[in-house]
């Protein structure tokens, strides 16, 4: 089975009409050379290694969902929020998602595991890739490099079939 690539073609969606179905965020904090990642237990990407994040409730921004559920999933505070990038996801059943992008320099509170993430420290030298999902090592390095970016990717499953990257 083929990588998917990034191609001239506009892939299978026009992206100048597209919705998201939902809207979400994630955070990752980052310092000393490393980089807090969960294990996410439930929802969409059980199983894989991401960083805490979730969907954006009505009434708040996007800014205040990032904070609110890593709170909720590993028992901190984020610090020095900023916003990283944006990412644009559409799946061949239907589900669509938005998600903003945000890295923290710092934390306040105590790690904690819960039925929803395990959180880890991992270097920031050499990411799990192979646990994570398939786009990360398409815009993972933009946002360890202190880069902003933006991102629309086209998955089939699991499998992503196409993506766009640029600089934002």
């Amino acid at each position: 089975m083929a990588a998917a690539t990034q191609q001239a073609r506009p892939g299978r969606i026009d992206w100048s009409t597209w919705l998201p179905k939902e809207r979400g965020t994630l955070c990752f904090v980052m310092r000393e050379g490393r980089i807090l990642l969960i294990e996410k237990k439930r929802g969409l990407g059980a199983g894989k290694v991401n960083g805490p994040g979730g969907r954006i409730e009505p009434g708040e921004t996007p800014e205040q969902a990032a904070i609110r559920e890593t709170q909720e999933e590993i028992g901190i505070t984020p610090q020095g929020i900023d916003w990283a990038g944006e990412l644009h996801f559409q799946f061949r059943d239907g589900y669509s998602l938005h998600c903003t992008v945000y890295r923290a320099g710092d934390f306040h509170g105590e790690l904690i595991e819960t039925a929803e993430a395990k959180p880890f420290w991992h270097s920031v030298e050499d990411l799990p890739y192979h646990r994570m999902w398939s786009d990360d090592e398409h815009w993972m390095p933009r946002l360890l490099a202190g880069e902003r970016f933006r991102g629309w990717f086209e998955f089939d499953g699991d499998r992503m079939e196409w993506f766009r990257m640029e600089a934002a």
